[in-house]
């Protein structure tokens, strides 16, 4: 039981309004993009500042409460979310400002990223952020940040200058590479460990047009492995997605997910070997907005639907691979499950694995098994389709997988931990005891400091 005096008294020091289950916005702000998570936090703090997040770790550190951060409430586990304890609700934290001459944008940690590139976009700018517009940039941000830029800009946290970080004392700080160094090495790939950050620094580049757009090919292991060969010769404005799904015609089908950032002429040339595979069911390449790529998926993975995921990192599809690709999707739960495979190539592959807390410097895929449903008696059959589709998988991938697709509440302990940082993992744990002894900040992939 929380101690009435001690949250008034949290609440006389926030600006922002402190919600309890009997108030009337407490429902809807403690939903999440997940429909499947259903968690009750005794509070929530809708913070407008950086005062607000300190009188918030203040309170949980001091009063020994659970504490939880959503910014876009995008992870499939409910991460931004805790039962019994304060959440922090970043919603009302949307200033963004960019600087077209620098090429620069300071975003507050609330923004998602389909707002970021609405902003950036005025001025023909982008930066390397995921591929749904409903995530949340922080979180996203400080666990690497794939995207379709990534081949020719690098990750998201690559991208990254500076932040403003609350950590577990409740101070306020500055990091950069000039300022608190070793913190902000950490926070570009484990940062939700180290703290609460509020507001962000990106550099831009010059996007505005892309060739870009879905192809879609009956499903069948010649499809996938061409896609697994033409992706591997993929030059660096050339980022790539592949999946087995199910075709806007009902057949089972391979979609390929296709951004080129470059010269049109060239990427034509580039594409046409994909586009004349064979007899594609659909052809959707074409220049286009990069809002409009950024959107690709909004309309299959609104928010509010029941989602699950399990991911490997994989560096070769093998015939392997695909036979269980093949036998798991015959069995797929639900006509919106798939496995999608994300490229990390390019830029975002040559930066040294110490340069930055992200470790998996090296061409891969992410593969991303999501059964989708909408009926809550779907969910034990898509939660034990996707385990079973991991597990068959084992053989076949990399000892290694993102953070931001480690999302299974199901799977504990420390190894899935330590195979999300690598080789990165003990300067982790070093950086956790100097940052947060007591482990606050623990409704993450979490690194325990002890």
């Amino acid at each position: 039981m929380l101690n009435i005096a001690a949250v008034a008294n949290l609440r006389d020091k926030l600006r922002g309004p402190l919600l309890t289950p009997d108030a009337p916005d407490y429902d809807a702000t403690r939903r999440v993009f997940n429909g499947m998570v259903n968690k009750h936090p005794a509070l929530i703090a809708r913070c407008t500042s950086p005062s607000d997040v300190v009188a918030c770790v203040n309170f949980a550190r001091d009063h020994d409460v659970l504490l939880s951060v959503r910014g876009g409430g995008h992870n499939f586990a409910g991460k931004a979310v805790c039962d019994g304890g304060l959440m922090l609700d970043f919603t009302l934290m949307k200033p963004i400002k960019v600087d077209p001459t620098r090429r620069v944008a300071r975003a507050h940690a609330g923004l998602n990223l389909g707002e970021f590139d609405r902003e950036t976009q005025k001025f023909g700018l982008a930066t390397t952020l995921g591929v749904a517009t409903t995530t949340g940039i922080s979180g996203l941000t400080l666990g690497g940040g794939y995207g379709y830029l990534a081949g020719k800009y690098g990750l998201a946290c690559d991208n990254l200058t500076w932040v403003e970080i609350v950590t577990a004392d409740g101070k306020i700080r500055a990091c950069s590479a000039e300022e608190n160094p070793d913190l902000f090495w950490g926070l570009r790939g484990a940062g939700a460990n180290f703290g609460i950050v509020t507001e962000l620094q990106y550099t831009l580049h010059p996007v505005s047009t892309v060739l870009a757009g879905v192809i879609f090919y009956p499903l069948g292991s010649e499809v996938f492995r061409f896609y697994d060969e033409f992706s591997r010769s993929a030059p660096d404005e050339l980022t790539m997605i592949g999946a087995a799904m199910t075709a806007p015609n009902g057949a089972p089908a391979f979609a390929t997910v296709v951004c080129y950032c470059g010269d049109p002429a060239v990427g034509e040339k580039i594409l046409k070997p994909l586009r004349t595979f064979g007899t594609p069911i659909a052809d959707l390449i074409q220049q286009r907005p990069y809002l409009e790529i950024q959107s690709l998926f909004d309309p299959i993975n609104p928010p509010g639907r029941r989602y699950y995921n399990k991911a490997h990192n994989i560096s070769k599809v093998d015939a392997g691979a695909i036979d269980t690709v093949f036998h798991h999707m015959s069995k797929a739960p639900t006509p919106n499950s798939s496995i999608a495979l994300q490229q990390l190539h390019g830029a975002a592959g040559r930066v040294p694995t110490s340069d930055t807390a992200f470790p998996h410097r090296y061409d891969h895929h992410v593969a991303w098994i999501t059964p989708i449903g909408d009926d809550p008696a779907d969910d034990v059959k898509i939660i034990r389709w996707a385990r079973e589709f991991w597990e068959g998988l084992k053989p076949f991938v990399d000892r290694a997988v993102y953070v931001n697709a480690l999302e299974d509440d199901l799977e504990e302990g420390e190894r899935p931990v330590r195979e999300v940082y690598g080789a990165n993992y003990e300067r982790l744990r070093a950086l956790k005891r100097k940052f947060d002894p007591s482990n606050l900040f623990s409704q993450n992939s979490n690194i325990k400091p002890n």
